[in-house]
């Protein structure tokens, strides 16, 4: 299990994230990075260190052309992570519906969630987590608000660590822009 945490502010995006790795009652702490570039994109992710690693090395996505950015991200950038999950073999089809994983993208200075259903979202208020830490993260950022951005995840991350047992340290903090 895992917490990601991301923030988008002053045309930057900032992702951060833990080094747990949790199976069961046993929680260990990874060398795996859970928030890396594929350029231009930065993602942090949850869910599997095996669609983690689909993503870091497998996706392509075509360059952006003509479309604004929502578009982009809803037509070419969740459709190539679709197609790069199935053909990695870890994308799932049920009763017709495809089924992925969960993750933050940052991209030219906004921040994205992409949901199992490939659903790409923004959350108006400019922060978003995912993982088992989720619930507590974004409390801690709703009360840090007013804080520098890396200071803010760093701090949100610890507050995370102190209520959810599978978030582990170090925590890994990663800037887009500026």
């Amino acid at each position: 299990m895992t917490c990601i945490i991301g923030l988008e502010q002053d045309g930057k995006v900032y992702i951060g994230a833990d080094s747990g790795c949790a199976s069961g009652w046993t929680v260990r702490q990874t060398r795996l990075p859970k928030v890396f570039w594929r350029d231009p994109f930065l993602i942090g992710y949850t869910t599997s260190f095996r669609m983690g690693q689909i993503l870091q090395h497998h996706l392509t996505v075509e360059p952006q052309d003509g479309e604004d950015d929502d578009m982009y991200m809803v037509c070419k950038f969740a459709e190539a992570v679709r197609k790069c999950l199935k053909e990695g073999g870890f994308a799932k089809v049920e009763h017709n519906v495809n089924e992925g994983g969960i993750f933050l993208v940052g991209y030219k200075g906004r921040l994205y969630r992409v949901s199992t259903d490939f659903q790409v979202n923004s959350m108006a208020d400019g922060y978003d987590a995912c993982g088992c830490g989720e619930d507590f993260a974004l409390g801690a950022m709703y009360v840090l608000g007013e804080l520098a951005p890396k200071v803010r995840i760093r701090r949100a991350l610890e507050a995370t660590a102190c209520f959810c047992g599978a978030i582990r340290r170090p925590f890994v903090i990663r800037q887009m822009g500026g």
